[in-house]
């Protein structure tokens, strides 16, 4: 076994041709290369190189062990053998070479029967396999996601025919040679035998000989082309995903710089950051971005797939040389245009929900690159839905999106004793309301039921009253970052002056901006959403519960708290205290949850009838057969109340947030005791 080995290039003849073609090979491909690292530099400035352990990682991950690709199991499989069986083909390659060309004498013994032998003819049997699967389904399966073109075709064929002739080439050599160790290739060996049952062992060589070379010329094509195609992201992705952001798995919105920025938000693609440009490169074109996208499930133009590509098609055009100097004359017209995937009625339907982030194998930012352009369709070019403009306005003159509400910021507040921050005494927290917890009726119960469990457990709270404001999230994700940065500010200044260290708050919306947004702008908060912090009494044990009465509960992960930031156990827990029923998941639940329709600005836009993604959301709670729908956010709560009452369902189920099911728990705790307290005294 020691003596083990082959020979290589075994029945070739002037080599040297070889190395001549791989000059020319490695010129064109550079050059593609070279040609997309320009674009990318035309972009704006973006930190993203801190921090290279976790980047690695991610990388180690994402790229190396193929982590995130398995949402879709027939893609996830056959992806993960194709780039397994490339990889380790790339090393077997490069095994050769040290051997053949450096003269070090690795390619022999028990390393070159395991691993050059065995394992390379299993992996890239399985890499054939892979191909094979991912011609059945896009030529067979045609699922709708994905995109059917010429290149992608010819990319397919073009790898089937390297990897089959791979191995003609080493089942001729081992029918040629009489190789001894030739048991070791199991593929090989079986063509070998194939082979010499057809033609004799001279018809052979000469074949080989052909098929060599023109399986180099496919090898070195496939190379030379690949960064001019969507085999770009072989490169491209393990760079995007080391790029990638680290603290918001689905994405977040970077502030704008007023004092010097020349046009807000962006119109033209040099105004993206250089990595928003090498997001477009990096696009595998799987789709998945798109098949998670609640806008397009409900049958609207909003495809991020497609954002992505038609941004990635105009990417040759820029405009902008890298000295910088503009000619205004040829300034580059905007990239937002009617009629395709980047028309405005497109860029208005995103909720923000972060699925399409989320899931991206590859880690493309889709939603920011929206928020960035409406920017530019608020900020400069004043085009919105008109509802959005009250909303706006409501939130600049009133501190709150909902133009026309009479109720006042403590209206919630009637008969339950709740002090304003600074007449609490070293108070634990600051019960953040928020502006739909605060001024929409049906919320202002969850409010209650929360406040009063605050109560309950001892906690020395308080709340702002009319010295609360919104925090802006609105404002941002509609685009008018200008507002947000104002209500940011006056936000972190009115806390700041309360000396409040500590918020606890119902709204996820309100939490991410706390926890992820307002760190840009200086405002540094322990935050809890109101979920976390009520599982933290009832682990203290400050909560008695009577989990006897409430019925089955299915619950709505709203996307700003479990895609956006995370917490999806906590919401969960809190409900196995309040019901002896196990909860019933929806088929897309947690990180992975369907959004309620009302994140992005999206509550404040009138919806078509037949496209609204409340009612799509409404029809999965329903159809999981619950008594009682759980959510976790006041948006949720109207957006699916709204939804449920669209579709007049026979059954009588409701909606209620997490804390009113955990206040109907400590009120059937308070009345059990109470009963048998009744019934001692008789």
């Amino acid at each position: 076994m020691d003596d083990a080995t082959r020979q290589v290039l075994w029945n070739i003849k002037h080599v040297w041709v070889m190395y001549v073609l791989l000059v020319p090979t490695a010129v064109v491909a550079g050059y593609g290369v070279y040609r997309h690292v320009r674009q990318w530099r035309r972009g704006q400035p973006s930190a993203r190189f801190d921090r290279p352990i976790e980047r690695l990682a991610r990388v180690l991950k994402m790229a190396i062990l193929q982590a995130t690709i398995w949402r879709d199991p027939l893609a996830g499989a056959l992806h993960a053998m194709m780039f397994w069986g490339f990889v380790t083909l790339l090393i077997a390659t490069t095994v050769v070479m040290i051997d053949h060309d450096f003269n070090v004498p690795i390619m022999k013994g028990s390393f070159y029967l395991y691993f050059q032998s065995l394992f390379v003819d299993c992996l890239g049997a399985l890499a054939m396999v892979g191909v094979a699967l991912a011609a059945i389904r896009r030529w067979g399966l045609r699922p709708k996601k994905l995109v059917f073109s010429d290149e992608a075709n010819g990319i397919l064929v073009l790898i089937f025919v390297i990897l089959a002739s791979g191995f003609l080439l080493e089942g001729w050599r081992i029918a040629a040679t009489n190789d001894e160790w030739s048991s070791w290739s199991p593929v090989g060996l079986m063509v070998a035998r194939v082979s010499t049952t057809v033609v004799s062992v001279d018809a052979l060589r000469t074949a080989h000989l052909i098929v060599w070379w023109g399986h180099l010329l496919l090898v070195f094509g496939l190379i030379a082309w690949a960064p001019y195609t969507k085999l770009l992201h072989i490169v491209t992705a393990p760079l995007n995903i080391y790029t990638s952001n680290l603290d918001a798995p689905a994405g977040s919105l970077q502030p704008i710089d007023f004092e010097s920025a020349e046009v807000f938000g962006v119109k033209n693609l040099e105004q993206f950051t250089w990595k928003d440009l090498l997001d477009l490169d990096s696009c595998t074109e799987c789709g998945q971005c798109t098949s998670v996208c609640p806008a397009n499930a409900v049958g609207k133009a909003l495809s991020p797939r497609d954002i992505i590509l038609d941004l990635q098609r105009q990417l040759p055009a820029m405009g902008r040389p890298l000295s910088g100097h503009t000619d205004v004359a040829n300034e580059p017209s905007s990239i937002i245009a009617d009629g395709t995937p980047l028309s405005a009625e497109a860029l208005w339907q995103c909720t923000t929900c972060g699925a399409c982030v989320e899931t991206c194998p590859v880690a493309i930012e889709q939603y920011p690159k929206i928020v960035d352009m409406r920017r530019f369709l608020v900020m400069e070019d004043a085009q919105f839905p008109r509802t959005l403009q009250g909303a706006l306005t409501s939130m600049e003159q009133r501190g709150h999106p909902f133009r026309g509400t009479q109720a006042s910021r403590t209206d919630w507040a009637d008969g339950l004793d709740v002090p304003h921050i600074k007449e609490v005494d070293q108070p634990e927290v600051l019960l953040w309301v928020g502006c739909g917890g605060a001024l929409v009726d049906r919320n202002q119960k969850s409010t209650r039921a929360l406040a009063k469990l605050l109560q309950h457990a001892g906690v020395k709270f308080g709340i702002l009253g009319r010295d609360e404001s919104c925090t802006g999230d609105p404002a941002r994700r509609i685009g008018n970052e200008f507002l947000f940065d104002t209500l940011a500010r006056q936000t972190i200044e009115t806390l700041n002056s309360h000396q409040v260290h500590t918020v606890v708050t119902a709204c996820p919306h309100c939490f991410n901006t706390f926890r992820n947004e307002y760190p840009q702008f200086g405002g540094k908060f322990e935050v809890y959403h109101h979920t976390t912090y009520l599982a933290k009494l009832i682990g203290e044990n400050r909560l008695t519960l009577d989990a006897s009465q409430i019925g089955t509960i299915t619950l709505h992960d709203p996307c700003y708290l479990g895609r956006h930031n995370g917490i999806t156990d906590e919401p969960r827990q809190i409900l196995a205290k309040v019901s002896e029923a196990p909860l019933i998941e929806m088929e897309q639940h947690g990180t992975q949850s369907f959004c309620c329709g009302g994140g992005g600005g999206m509550s404040f836009v009138d919806e078509p009838p037949d496209q609204r993604v409340n009612v799509e959301r409404s029809k999965q709670a329903l159809s999981s057969g619950a008594d009682t729908i759980a959510v976790a956010c006041p948006f949720c709560t109207t957006m699916l109340e709204d939804g449920v009452g669209a579709l007049q369902s026979d059954r009588k189920v409701v909606v209620k947030d997490v804390a009113e099911l955990l206040w109907d728990s400590v009120e059937n705790s308070n009345a059990a005791k109470a009963d048998v307290g009744d019934r001692d005294k008789s």
